[in-house]
């Protein structure tokens, strides 16, 4: 039988002649691969994940001087304050003269801040001087009638001596010249008056000077031209008792008040971090000097003086200020450099009664250590041993890990 080629060739498809049916058929391909595809790239991630590990926070082991606050035992705030003020007032009741000056001015010891009135200490000096004059001629006459009255005593000696004249006019001779000689006693005790009268006077116009008590700055100026100014409180409301506050600045520290529930962790001389409030950025070094030994029993605190290491113009007075009592140094032997104090958070730390560990990260891996955990403090737990400075550990815990499972650290 014969192949009738014609009619084979009817029935061929033509698809390139039909776009339309082979854009339709790509498609339908299509919406098969894509979800074949997403399904796959689900798969391998989370076969990527479920072998990379349980995801942690990890922190690094560091020493506490370089931890910043790590180092601190002990926070808390007070104000600078100056061991040497003043207010000075003059040490006679007057009226002010002049204001020599102006709040913010630098005095040196003994400079004259101001004076007052003195007419009248001016006239008492003067009138001192004339009764020293007077005192002075009193006695020069005293003395020369006692000169002239000795000359005759030793006339009448050698006339009695020879029976010239009676034994009465000797007697009356030595009388006279014994009293001239008190008179030149007395004379010479009111010309010593006269001349301490000189004197006083003299301190008493000082004192119309009203000087400075120390170096210092003046802080405050609470007197004007005019006014009267008393050292006692005298005269009502219209009477000053001081011309100026002066603060010697080389005498500044710190005053803190601290809990008696914390005292046990300030010892003198310990090292301490202080910030003004208003230079919250600027750390200051400063030390312990002294803790006033006692306490108040109505806030429950002791008074502890804080020292600067050096002082600073921007430090004033009264003003705000936090301090960080830092750990004071450990004892051990001369030469020997003192070994870091390590500090993690409490929350890495677990106990097991007096047992301690925390989680390692090994390469990947967490690895359970036992450790020797010192007390707690702010937070932190000081590791006395089992850690090293640098090496990464699990913090906060995370509860089912595994001594040796992997771990992926979400935190460098």
């Amino acid at each position: 039988m014969s192949l009738d080629t014609r009619s084979l060739e009817s029935l061929r498809i033509d698809r390139g002649n039909d776009p339309d049916r082979y854009r339709d058929t790509s498609r339908r391909w299509l919406r098969w691969l894509v979800p074949l595809l997403l399904a796959l790239a689900a798969g391998v991630a989370g076969f990527a994940l479920r072998d990379g590990g349980t995801e942690v926070v990890t922190v690094v082991v560091a020493p506490a001087s370089a931890g910043g606050a790590s180092g601190a035992v002990l926070n808390a705030s007070g104000y600078v304050v100056a061991r040497r003020v003043a207010t000075v007032s003059s040490k006679v009741t007057g009226r002010i003269a002049e204001v020599l000056i102006e709040e913010g001015a630098q005095v040196r010891k003994g400079q004259v801040l101001a004076r007052l009135d003195a007419a009248t200490a001016r006239a008492e000096g003067e009138l001192a001087r004339r009764q020293l004059e007077a005192a002075a001629g009193n006695l020069a006459e005293v003395e020369a009638r006692l000169a002239e009255a000795r000359r005759t005593l030793r006339r009448t000696e050698t006339l009695r001596e020879r029976g010239l004249v009676a034994e009465g006019a000797l007697d009356a001779a030595r009388a006279e010249t014994q009293a001239l000689q008190a008179r030149q006693a007395a004379a010479e005790g009111q010309r010593r008056v006269a001349e301490s009268g000189i004197r006083l006077r003299e301190r008493d116009l000082d004192d119309h000077e009203i000087r400075a008590p120390f170096d210092g700055v003046v802080i405050s100026k609470d007197a004007q031209p005019g006014e009267m100014v008393s050292p006692v409180s005298a005269g009502g409301g219209f009477t000053r008792t001081g011309i100026a506050t002066i603060v010697d600045m080389d005498s500044r520290e710190i005053e803190v008040d601290v809990n008696e529930a914390f005292l046990n962790r300030v010892v003198d001389g310990q090292p301490v971090e202080a910030t003004l409030d208003a230079y919250p950025e600027w750390r200051i070094p400063a030390s312990v000097i002294r803790i006033v030994p006692t306490a108040d029993r109505t806030k429950a605190t002791v008074r502890v003086r804080i020292g600067f290491e050096s002082l600073d113009p921007r430090i004033l007075p009264d003003m705000g200020i936090k301090v960080r009592f830092l750990d004071p140094p450990r004892d051990g032997a001369p030469g020997d450099a003192p070994a870091p104090r390590l500090r993690v958070p409490a929350a890495a730390v677990e106990r097991e009664g007096n047992a301690a560990s925390v989680w390692v990260v090994e390469a990947g891996r967490a690895r359970r250590r036992a450790v020797r955990a010192g007390p707690e403090r702010d937070g932190r737990v000081e590791i006395e041993s089992g850690l090293k400075a640098g090496e990464v550990i699990v913090s906060p815990r995370v509860e089912g890990l595994k001594d040796g499972g992997r771990v992926r650290s979400a935190t460098a």
